[in-house]
C-alpha cells in the first residue's frame, strides 16, 4: 500500500507534471513511501480510477489546474463511488495547483476535499503530510501562513532551499516527452488577466545548481527543453548565460523552448539568439493585443513598435521557430481592433499565432471590468468570455471557429504549398481567412474531427471560386 499518492491529469500524454516531482523530492523521509501517478486528458476515466484504487493510499495529492478542472472533479466522484462500495478505504484528499488556489469556496471541487494548499506547496505539503500521518500538530508550521478551514495559505517557497525534482524524471520522461525546469518565478507586469498579476515578485533559482541538474538532463538523455519561466529574459545577462549553456552542449534532435519578453531584447541577447541551428531554438512572445488604450486598460505594458522590431529580428536574423500569442475578448476590443492586431502581427511573419480567447482566471483583477464593459464569460473552466460591449457573442464565436482552422491550415504547416494563395502577398489575412473558416464550419458542421484529405479538398474548391 502506497502512503501517499501525487497524481494529476496532464493535457497530453507527453507533458510530465513538474509539480509532482517538486513536491515528491521535497518530501524527506517520506518520499520513499510516495509514489506519482500521471494521467492523461483523454485517458478512460475507469482506466484514472482503477489505477488510484489499486494503490489504497493514505493520503491523495491532487494538482489542479484549469485544463483539468472538471476532469479531476469527475475523478473523484468516481472514486467516492468507488470507497462508498468499500472496494478500497477513502484516503485524505488534498488537492493543490493554480486553479484551485483562487476558486471559490463553495466550488464543487473544493467541496470535495479534506484539504486545500493554497499557494506554493514543496514545503508546506511535506509538514502537512507529516502531521497527518503521526496525528501531530502541523497548523504552525513555518511554510504556512494561515488557515482558514480546510483552506492552508502558504507562504512563497524559497527556491535556494528546495530540491527541483529534475531527479525524479524518468528515462521514458526524458527521451520522450517535454521535459520542464525552471530557472526562475514570477513575473514583474500587472497584465490583469494573469495570475502572476496577484504578486509581481520574481525569484529566481541559484544559476550554478541550476546549470548543474541541466548537464544533468542531458547526460541522461533529455532533447526536448521547455523553460516555465514567464519572462525568461527579464536578467538578459542570466539569459544569456543558460542560452550560452545550451549552445555549447547541442546534440542532433535537442531543443529548448522560452518565453521571452519581446521590449526587452538587447543588442548581445539578440548575438546569442542569431547562434542557435535550425530546430533547436522555440521562442514564445506573449503580443496579446497592439491595441494601446486596451493594453493600458488591462495594465499591460505596450510598446507595439519595439514588439514588431523584435518580431522582425526573429524572422530575418534567427532560426527560431517564434509562436506568437494574441487574445481576443480584452474590455474594450473590437473586431476591427483585433483584426488590426491580428493583421499586424501577421507582417512579422513568426513561425506560428495563437488566437486565444480570454479567461477569467479565479483571482485574477480582470474582474473589475465587468460592468463597465459588458463582460460575460462562462461560468465553469475554463472561464471564456462569451460576449463583451464591444464585441459580440457571435463575433467572438467566429474568432473562436478561426481560432480552430487556423491552428489546423497553417500553425500545422500542413498545407503550406496552398499558403501563398490562400494569403496574397501584402494582402492583410484577417478578414479572408475569417470568411474561410466561416465557409469550412459550414461546410463540415464542426472544426474537429476532419481528415486532412477532405480539408485539403474543402480549400481547393474554395481557392478554385
Amino acid at each position: 500500500m502506497t502512503t501517499i499518492l501525487l497524481t494529476t491529469i496532464n493535457a497530453k500524454w507527453i507533458h510530465p507534471s513538474l509539480a509532482l516531482r517538486l513536491l515528491k523530492a521535497n518530501l524527506g523521509t517520506l518520499e520513499e513511501k510516495t509514489k506519482i501517478l500521471e494521467f492523461a486528458l483523454r485517458q478512460p476515466l475507469e482506466d484514472k480510477v482503477r489505477a488510484i484504487l489499486q494503490e489504497r493510499p493514505r493520503i491523495l495529492g491532487l494538482s489542479v489546474y484549469i485544463w483539468n478542472h472538471l476532469a479531476t472533479l469527475r475523478l473523484i466522484e468516481a472514486l467516492e463511488e468507488a470507497w462508498a462500495q468499500g472496494i478500497a478505504p477513502r484516503p485524505i484528499i488534498i488537492l493543490g495547483g493554480p486553479e484551485v488556489s483562487f476558486c471559490d469556496d463553495r466550488s464543487p471541487i473544493i467541496q470535495k476535499a479534506d484539504l486545500v494548499i493554497r499557494g506554493e506547496g514543496e514545503l508546506a505539503f511535506r509538514e502537512l503530510c507529516e502531521g497527518l500521518l503521526t496525528d501531530s500538530s502541523w497548523e504552525q508550521s513555518p511554510s504556512i501562513r494561515h488557515v482558514a478551514g480546510k483552506c492552508i495559505y502558504t507562504h512563497p517557497t524559497p527556491l535556494d532551499t528546495i530540491d527541483p525534482g529534475y531527479r525524479l524524471y524518468t528515462e521514458e520522461d526524458l527521451s520522450q516527452k517535454i521535459t520542464y525546469v525552471e530557472a526562475s518565478r514570477g513575473c514583474p507586469f500587472g497584465c490583469e488577466f494573469c495570475l502572476s498579476s496577484l504578486d509581481r515578485t520574481v525569484r529566481e533559482f541559484p544559476l550554478e545548481p541550476f546549470l548543474s541538474w541541466m548537464e544533468h538532463l542531458i547526460q541522461r538523455g533529455a532533447k526536448t527543453f521547455k523553460f516555465l519561466d514567464r519572462t525568461f529574459n527579464l536578467d538578459i545577462d542570466r539569459a544569456r548565460r543558460i542560452m550560452e549553456f545550451f549552445l555549447e552542449r547541442l546534440q542532433p534532435g535537442m531543443n529548448v523552448h522560452f518565453e521571452m519578453v519581446p521590449s526587452i531584447f538587447s543588442p548581445q541577447l539578440q548575438e546569442t539568439l542569431r547562434r542557435f541551428p535550425s530546430g533547436s531554438l522555440r521562442i514564445e512572445v506573449g503580443i496579446q493585443t497592439f491595441t494601446d488604450h486596451v493594453a493600458r486598460r488591462i495594465g499591460r505594458p505596450s510598446n507595439p513598435h519595439k514588439e514588431m522590431e523584435t518580431l522582425s529580428f526573429l524572422r530575418d536574423h534567427t532560426k527560431a521557430i517564434v509562436h506568437a500569442d494574441l487574445i481576443a475578448g480584452l474590455p474594450g476590443e473590437t473586431l476591427e481592433s483585433f483584426a488590426d492586431s491580428f493583421n499586424q502581427l501577421w507582417t512579422c511573419g513568426p513561425t506560428e499565432i495563437q488566437l486565444g480567447i480570454l479567461k477569467k482566471l479565479p483571482g485574477t483583477p480582470i474582474a473589475r471590468h465587468d460592468t463597465e464593459w459588458g463582460m460575460v464569460y462562462e461560468s465553469n473552466p475554463p472561464y471564456e468570455v462569451l460576449e463583451t460591449r464591444t464585441m459580440s457573442k457571435p463575433s467572438l464565436d467566429r474568432i473562436k471557429n478561426m481560432a480552430r482552422f487556423w491552428e489546423l491550415i497553417v500553425n500545422r504547416g500542413h498545407f503550406e504549398d496552398l499558403l501563398p494563395r490562400l494569403f496574397p502577398e501584402k494582402e492583410p489575412p484577417f478578414w479572408p481567412f475569417l470568411e474561410l473558416s466561416d465557409y469550412l464550419l459550414s461546410r463540415f458542421g464542426r472544426n474537429w474531427g476532419i481528415e486532412r484529405r477532405s480539408l485539403r479538398e474543402a480549400l481547393e474548391e474554395y481557392l478554385s471560386q
